[in-house]
């Protein structure tokens, strides 16, 4: 798959270096698949959800979370979020 909009990673583990390791690990296993639909998504990632229509991903032990939005006829992930969990809690993301 390829990722758009890769570069909020790089900013959110500007301000949260902890979150570097397994957000690299999250993005190498999405760009070396071909997900064809959630069921697969989910055998990869066992505690993604499907939030219409975003993928939201638990990242760090459920300690930060990546939204997405998966097309997967296009192959690609526009990445729309990477938050805190108290961030997304809050909810500001779902507008």
């Amino acid at each position: 798959m390829r990722l758009n909009h890769r570069e909020l990673i790089g900013e959110f583990v500007r301000e949260h270096p902890d979150s570097g390791a397994s957000l690299r690990a999250w993005q190498r296993n999405m760009e070396s698949n071909g997900f064809q639909n959630f069921v697969e998504l989910r055998r990869a990632f066992g505690s993604v959800d499907y939030v219409s229509p975003h993928a939201v991903f638990n990242i760090s032990g459920n300690k930060y979370r990546l939204i997405g939005v998966v097309n997967y006829g296009l192959q690609t992930v526009a990445i729309k979020h990477v938050l805190t969990h108290a961030e997304y809690d809050r909810g500001a993301w779902r507008k």
